[in-house]
């Protein structure tokens, strides 16, 4: 049986420039789901994670919107609230496919909890921006109000609410995620799980207790991955491979290269933190943390990718290729 984990990207959802529509975001992923299907009827069985920045985004300014009106609900809740709306948008496109193709499959979107921990340093340093753009006048009345740290988008011109962004320690719903995907000879479920990085929690008091984070996506599904003892990590992006020296003249693309020449390159700054710098980083500590082989390409290149070497493929050094 040949199963890998699959972190499609924000564009497999919606695209930059569309409006954040229902009917946009349905139309994105039928197609993401063809494609992920071809994979699927080629013999893999799959557990897919996701993105939620759009619409955790989106559910933040309806709260902002209609704030007196209703009460908002706390970050963790909203992730929730995300995987949940993506979820069913991707197992109802997964499942509509496997029927129209007459395939014994049917996908499960789990809400997943990502532990981690309360001494964790990101919780003194908000880093990550989320939700609206305010003026610099509501966002001084914002850090008085709410006590928000806010910071200023200097190429967008507005001001954006920073929260931590923690490591992810642990999936609280590894085995289930690992039962299903693994379950033999019959098994027809397709997971999605860990949507927007998971929910994040911690341990107090011997109870699961939400938190005001956001995980970082890809570094929570590398830890799935690592957690179900999964040997192929995949990271579905917008471009076909990783490249070193993006955007100058020496400007070459990976192809095949180690763990320690991906660490080398991060080490040397060449994958940026807003663009290649997360997906570097979970691909370097999946393979750290007993994985085997990880590709980065483009969603539309999956099928090439695992089937003729397409995208950039990155392997343990004791890995022969």
């Amino acid at each position: 049986m040949k199963t890998a984990v699959i972190a499609i990207g924000g564009n497999a959802i919606l695209r930059p420039g569309d409006r954040l529509t229902q009917e946009n975001q349905m139309k994105h992923v039928a197609e993401t789901a063809r494609g992920l299907v071809d994979l699927i009827q080629r013999g893999f069985d799959i557990v897919i994670t996701h993105g939620n920045g759009p619409q955790v985004g989106d559910i933040l300014l309806r709260a902002e919107i209609a704030r007196g009106e209703v009460t908002p609900n706390a970050l963790d809740v909203c992730v929730a609230e995300s995987q949940g709306q993506i979820g069913y948008m991707l197992q109802k496109a997964l499942s509509s496919e496997f029927l129209d193709r007459g395939m014994n499959k049917i996908a499960v979107a789990l809400v997943t909890q990502v532990k981690v921990s309360e001494d964790d340093p990101a919780f003194a340093n908000p880093s990550k921006p989320i939700g609206k753009y305010y003026t610099e006048e509501e966002a001084r009345r914002m850090e008085h109000e709410r006590g928000w740290v806010m910071s200023l988008d200097k190429r967008r011109g507005g001001w954006r609410r920073l929260v931590p962004s923690p490591e992810p320690t642990a999936i609280v719903e590894s085995t289930p995620v690992r039962r299903l995907v693994f379950g033999g000879e019959d098994q027809a479920e397709v997971v999605i799980a860990c949507g927007g990085g998971g929910v994040p929690v911690v341990l107090k008091g011997g109870r699961y207790v939400g938190v005001e984070a956001v995980v970082d996506k890809d570094l929570a599904a590398a830890l799935l991955a690592n957690s179900i003892r999964e040997r192929l990590f995949v990271i579905a992006t917008d471009v076909d491979h990783v490249f070193v020296d993006y955007g100058k003249p020496s400007q070459r693309a990976l192809e095949k290269t180690t763990l320690s020449e991906m660490k080398r390159l991060y080490d040397e700054g060449q994958f940026p933190s807003g663009t290649m710098g997360p997906k570097a980083l979970a691909a370097i500590r999946f393979l750290e943390n007993g994985g085997e082989e990880v590709v980065i390409t483009a969603t539309e290149k999956l099928v090439d990718a695992l089937e003729a070497g397409a995208g950039t493929h990155i392997y343990r050094d004791d890995i022969s290729r």
